[in-house]
């Protein structure tokens, strides 16, 4: 028999947090049980793993990863084209990881230069056992990608401090025992069957199971080292 997708321990953390079932005789269509309307979990378990000390916020990865979109680009409208070269569209992941491991959030459709500043903004405040909690690394190392001024700056308006390759200057290869963590973060989305090819078109949707796929990957990380 299969493993649950929900094991115990990771229902007990999220069934506080859902509200409560309808009572019988309620109108409406029925709800949709719990554990399947699993949303807005990964905070409370990148929460644990803060704790326990096992996040480091010395530093963070930022890389992106395309995978095939076989519905077409997704929210946008489409542009008139060759039927063939629809099938060919692709969207991108960016993931900013910490030098821990723990994926604390994701990004899509976008330049990679343009979502520095989102990124750094989109994980939430976490309380260590001392001091006030924390949302942001001391720097984040990037590759040649992101050699924008605007990016340098962002990082710095977030007191961030930017490690990223210059174009012409610097080889990207320097950043790699420090960007292997995203790197091998991208390939455990990978084993992710429904995140290897993205067939949602809706936005929403597909960060709902990217939202998942991070929620599982800290799990089991709690379950390795807390």
């Amino acid at each position: 028999m299969a493993a649950p997708l929900l094991p115990d321990r990771l229902w007990s953390l999220i069934e506080p947090l859902l509200p409560p079932e309808k009572p019988e005789g309620s109108r409406g269509r029925p709800p949709v049980g719990n554990r399947e309307a699993l949303t807005g979990l990964l905070p409370v378990l990148l929460q644990e793993l803060a704790w326990a000390k096992r996040i480091d916020w010395s530093r963070a990865a930022l890389d992106r990863a395309s995978l095939p979109a076989k519905g077409g680009p997704g929210d946008r409208p489409e542009p008139n084209r060759p039927r063939a070269s629809r099938h060919q569209a692709s969207r991108p992941h960016r993931l900013q990881r910490h030098s821990a491991g723990h994926p604390p959030d994701r990004g899509q459709n976008r330049h990679d230069s343009t979502m520095v500043e989102t990124l750094l903004d989109a994980a939430p405040p976490l309380q260590g056992p001392r001091g006030r909690p924390r949302r942001r690394p001391g720097k984040l190392h990037a590759d040649k990608a992101y050699d924008h001024q605007r990016c340098r700056r962002e990082c710095r308006e977030c007191n961030v401090i930017p490690r990223i390759a210059q174009r012409g200057i610097e080889s990207s290869e320097r950043l790699g025992r420090h960007r292997w963590v995203v790197e091998r973060t991208l390939a455990w989305f990978a084993r992710f069957r429904r995140l290897t090819v993205r067939y949602e078109r809706r936005a929403d949707i597909h960060q709902a199971f990217s939202t998942l796929a991070c929620a599982l990957i800290a799990f089991k990380q709690i379950q390795r080292f807390c």
